[in-house]
């Protein structure tokens, strides 16, 4: 644990945000740097609880307590080794994570929460800063070659185990750049993408090759790929959007949100995209009121829109934890993001009945009524309202895997939600062929996605091996 009194004498104290006029200018992160005195402090808050629920409320089961209490004495290159142990990239969870370690932190019963997050980044940057992070390389080599089919967080996580364990591993990947989700759904002012380039530094001198415009299914052939390789890794995520089938969602105007957000992304590493979906000077709705809405709302304002509304189809949260969402379980409450904080309209128990348009096939108004509560959210009468809007973006989430070309190819079985089925060690129903992160559960966090390409990468080394020492 921390100091004995640490949680006794020390409050939650984080990094201070840069003022929203300021930041909506650029695209940079936005906090403001944190001293080392502070960060230990805050190390010092981890309590010597008996059972440490942070570990379970953590996907990639770190341990916590143990880099907490290393912080705390300033012994930061051994905490960077515990926090690697159980986490190959802790620069992404330490700063797009939503920390459900934090949520059932077990001083967080009655008190401000210990600020794992900020601990976990302020490790792992260190470590960056003062060389610690280097290629770790394999005892020998197996022969055998795995090929994993999509660079997200799922990806990545397994490519390096696998790597490590001495397989030959090919990093498929769609798009042009490397990183997935990571790398064109995340907004730059959530995490700078110098941190995937760095990693994919150090993979590849781990030996992980990389493949970019490789489109599995498509422009490279899935019968390639059973040729070739001695086992398969499907980490493509879960790519389909849900759509909102309404009269009028065909006007132009009308885009989802991973249309919007890559096209911004891939201006920030200097690409020019040609007719880019702009919110510049426009009025702007959002619907969907989670994350990625969020993300669309930062990067509207950082483009300057005119005018920008927020909507969610269920009920405000409580600005406190639900009460049936007690401590340890995530809790049920409203969640302010930076993006809320630069401006904007939230409002919730909102349907969108229809959109209409101009003689020329743009959309200009958006058509709603206000709901009641879930399962049914049946319409309050009289509340039907318009309003003004030139550009709508549907954040609504993802219903699961595209399954045209790659999945249909390979013939795996899918779940009752549409997912690629897998068991326990990750194998899908065709031998050989493994699945992790959104493809397999379903639209869910990063930091589920490196849990979960670290246990397929134990799978696929025991499937190739008969054994394995990789962490499960």
């Amino acid at each position: 644990m921390g100091k004995i009194t640490g949680f006794l004498e020390y409050t939650r104290e984080m990094p201070v945000r840069r003022p929203p006029a300021e930041r909506i200018n650029d695209w940079f992160e936005i906090y403001q740097p944190f001293p080392e005195e502070s960060i230990r402090k805050q190390g010092a808050r981890c309590m010597d609880c008996g059972v440490p629920f942070c570990h379970t409320g953590c996907p990639v089961n770190n341990i916590i307590p143990d880099w907490n209490d290393l912080v705390w004495r300033g012994r930061w290159r051994e905490a960077i080794r515990v926090l690697h142990a159980t986490n190959n990239f802790p620069e992404f969870t330490g700063r797009i994570c939503p920390a459900p370690c934090e949520a059932s932190c077990v001083l967080g019963i009655n008190e401000p929460a210990v600020t794992i997050k900020n601990i976990e980044k302020t490790i792992v940057d260190r470590a960056w800063e003062e060389g610690w992070i280097v290629p770790e390389y394999p005892a020998g080599r197996t022969g055998k070659r795995v090929a994993v089919v999509g660079s997200g967080p799922a990806g990545l996580a397994a490519a390096q185990q696998l790597a490590r364990a001495g397989h030959s591993v090919t990093v498929f990947e769609k798009s042009d750049r490397i990183g997935g989700l990571l790398r064109y759904g995340i907004p730059n002012f959530k995490m700078e993408k110098h941190l995937i380039d760095r990693r994919i530094e150090q993979m590849t001198a781990e030996g992980v090759e990389f493949v970019v415009n490789a489109h599995v299914g498509q422009n490279v052939a899935v019968s390639e790929l059973r040729r070739d390789f001695d086992a398969i890794l499907l980490s493509g995520g879960a790519e389909q959007p849900r759509d909102l089938k309404v009269p009028g969602r065909d006007l132009k105007g009308i885009h989802y949100a991973m249309e919007f957000l890559p096209q911004a992304n891939k201006v920030c590493e200097g690409d020019k995209v040609s007719n880019q979906i702009l919110a510049t000077g426009k009025r702007v709705v959002i619907i969907g009121g989670g994350d990625t809405g969020a993300d669309c709302l930062g990067t509207s304002h950082r483009q300057h829109a005119s005018h920008i509304s927020q909507f969610e189809l269920m009920p405000k949260p409580p600005e406190s934890r639900a009460p049936h969402t007690p401590w340890p379980l995530w809790p049920m409450q409203l969640r302010t993001e930076s993006a809320h904080e630069e401006g904007g309209h939230r409002d919730w128990s909102l349907n969108t009945l229809r959109f209409s348009g101009d003689e020329h096939g743009n959309v200009k108004k958006l058509h709603a009524i206000r709901v009641g509560p879930p399962p049914n959210f049946e319409a309050m009468p009289e509340t039907e309202f318009d309003m003004d809007v030139d550009l709508v973006l549907l954040a609504m989430g993802f219903t699961g895997a595209v399954r045209s070309g790659l999945i249909e190819d390979l013939g795996v079985a899918l779940d009752a939600r549409g997912n690629v089925q897998a068991n326990a060690d990750f194998m899908s129903s065709v031998p050989g062929v493994f699945a992790a992160g959104d493809v397999r559960r379903g639209q869910s966090l990063v930091v589920w996605a490196i849990a979960e390409g670290r246990k397929a990468a134990r799978g696929i080394d025991e499937y190739l091996m008969g054994s394995s020492r990789l962490p499960g």
